[in-house]
């Protein structure tokens, strides 16, 4: 019989392993509800007509499709399966696809439950997305997103409390990130004075992977996508502006001077970078030009962060969205909000060691278990330390001790309780560190205090 297995881009996840995403989620959580954003849940499945169409045609193709309940080849268009016209088939046979990401299925609650909720709206969300993507190191098929999010508010103060919350988050899981920002109206700017507002999608798609692919890659990709020759070497300066924030910022002024649209973005980015100044945000922060994220429904700030010492993507990003509601028939609403990539953050703490201790201890404390009445004392003390609010358990049946030990030892529980017939006459267990090896004789209660004391 062959090993079963799990679809590729997918994974299991130990005990310990979920110890510490746990570490990290309520990590984020615990900042998100700092900032008063309210938790929410979406369902994993929407509606197709929900999902297509915002993630620009990049993103359409990489959207799970859920084939209909029943016989769902019944009454699609015959000439479309002799054809094996995907296109057409899919409207017959797939009405439910699984989520993308968490944002669009937000735009769409807001949409639903406009009149239950008060504006501006701070939600946060934690859940799975899933995406048919090529699997490989840092990007699965199925992973899970933290996704903060405000709507109903114009104001660019909120651009900044996302780059704040950001920052919280990560001195608290201990690393450092590089904080890159854009706008979007700076692209539409850019792409008007070089002559190409027509093909601003493709001018995008295309510079986003400049770090990725190279600047003689990205304007073959431009000559592929039918940008000119003039457009390109007009387009070559702008991207590799270089000086700090304002300095770019002075010189794109002057180059988008043509531009309305162009000197809109800028002036919310000084905007931007004044608010993150009176909010003592301490990481770097930079300007980057080449930043478009790929999404369709940023229409304003982007933001990106990446890890500063290890290669690995980006662990986060996000933007505005003024339009994204209006899809959904709730025209002139418009949203801000940052996507934390937990299984990307995982990497990166795995990689720089930096999991507390006790992240490794799902349980701190063992009772031995030698039978007859020290197993009902055990079973009593156990008790206590539960109540006390210790991670705790009782090995299931007498055993001997070096058995009992091996099964401390190979959960890496760090302290034992031994409840013997010595220790019932005198009412002083012994509590053994596993680590150390140290045994020591102590009441119920002064064993409770010691754990309660310790930062195990």
């Amino acid at each position: 019989m062959s090993t079963p297995t799990i679809p590729k881009g997918t994974r299991d996840f130990t005990p310990l392993e979920m110890a510490r995403r746990n570490y990290i989620f309520d990590t984020i959580r615990s900042v998100f509800t700092l900032y008063g954003y309210q938790p929410i849940e979406t369902p994993a499945m929407e509606n197709l007509s929900t999902l297509l169409g915002k993630y620009g045609e990049e993103g359409d193709k990489l959207l799970f499709k859920v084939l209909n309940s029943g016989d769902f080849l019944s009454g699609c268009d015959e000439k479309a399966l002799a054809e094996k016209d995907s296109g057409k088939l899919l409207k017959n046979i797939s009405e439910k696809g699984l989520r993308y990401d968490l944002t669009v299925p937000f735009a769409r609650f807001v949409v639903q439950h406009r009149n239950e909720i008060v504006f501006p709206f701070k939600r946060y969300q934690i859940q799975p997305v899933w995406r048919a993507d090529r699997p490989q190191k840092g990007r699965y098929r199925e992973f899970y997103q933290c996704d903060v999010d405000v709507v109903g508010s114009n104001s660019l103060i909120y651009e900044a409390e996302m780059v704040r919350i950001a920052e919280d988050i990560f001195q608290k899981l201990g690393f450092e990130v590089i904080i890159k920002l854009n706008n979007r109206k700076i692209l539409a700017g850019i792409a008007e004075i070089i002559g190409e507002s027509d093909r601003i999608t493709d001018f995008t798609v295309a510079i986003d992977k400049l770090e990725k692919i190279g600047a003689e890659a990205v304007n073959n990709e431009l000559r592929q996508k039918g940008l000119s020759e003039t457009a390109i070497e007009r387009l070559q300066p702008i991207l590799h502006l270089q000086g700090e924030n304002h300095e770019k910022l002075g010189k794109l002024s002057e180059i988008l001077a043509a531009s309305e649209t162009g000197l809109k973005g800028i002036e919310e980015m000084r905007t931007v970078f004044g608010f993150l100044e009176a909010l003592k945000v301490g990481s770097t922060v930079q300007l980057d030009l080449t930043l478009a994220r790929g999404l369709n429904y940023y229409t304003g700030a982007i933001i990106e962060i990446k890890s500063r010492d290890v290669q690995l993507g980006s662990i986060s990003g996000g933007g505005r969205y003024d339009d994204l509601t209006g899809i959904f028939g709730m025209p002139g609403t418009s949203g801000v909000g940052i996507s934390f990539g937990a299984d990307r953050i995982y990497d990166v703490m795995n990689e720089l060691a930096l999991f507390p201790e006790s992240t490794a201890h799902s349980v701190r404390v063992m009772v031995a278990n030698f039978g007859g009445e020290a197993e009902m004392a055990g079973l009593s003390f156990l008790h206590l330390l539960q109540k006390a609010h210790i991670a705790a358990e009782i090995y299931p049946e007498p055993a001997k001790m070096k058995k009992q030990f091996t099964y401390a030892d190979q959960k890496k529980i760090p302290y034992v309780v031994i409840i013997g017939s010595d220790e019932l006459k005198t009412g002083l267990y012994q509590l053994k560190n596993m680590l150390t090896g140290e045994q020591q004789m102590f009441s119920p209660a002064e064993i409770i205090a010691k754990l309660l004391g310790l930062n195990l």
